[in-house]
């Protein structure tokens, strides 16, 4: 049986080689690795900056509070997300918070902390409401937590 190695008039201007589609993937999977790489770095970073102390004073916090909370009022909401952070912030990697298990709170570290005691201290008397959930599940698993600030009123 002949094999024809030389491209035809009709294939050589539809189709690339072979050689030029695999070296297209080469690069293509290589540039998408380079991207994942960039995004595991930045998450490392957020970590880190959300693992310290923010230095925001409590009444800096309230003033960005009351924005939030008037802002979500003028579009009718009764929740607005406040924070949204890596569950690797939680000592237990959300596990509490999955099982909306009382204690819940005590498993959370860094920025997610201060956003919960500056809520126990200045929301909740005033009536605020706070839940914690897991908002994104990568690859079937646990990944960034989410705290929702709310002041629905229960129907009686």
């Amino acid at each position: 049986m002949n094999s024809i190695n030389v491209a035809s008039p009709l294939t050589e201007n539809l189709l690339p080689s072979a050689k030029d589609c695999f070296r297209d993937v080469v690069r293509a999977e290589a540039a998408e690795a380079r991207k994942l790489d960039k995004g595991e770095l930045e998450k490392k970073r957020l970590l880190e900056q959300f693992s310290k102390p923010s230095g925001v004073s409590d009444e800096d916090r309230l003033k960005r509070a009351a924005g939030i909370i008037k802002s979500a009022i003028r579009n009718k909401l009764t929740e607005v997300e406040i924070g949204r952070f890596p569950n690797q912030l939680c000592t237990d990697r959300g596990r509490a918070i999955i099982q909306a298990e009382p204690g819940w709170e005590d498993t959370l570290t860094g920025l997610p902390r201060e956003l919960y005691q500056f809520w126990q201290k200045h929301l909740a008397p005033l009536g605020y409401k706070i839940h914690a959930r897991i908002v994104d599940w990568p690859h079937g698993m646990p990944g960034d937590v989410g705290i929702a600030l709310s002041w629905k009123q229960e129907q009686q």
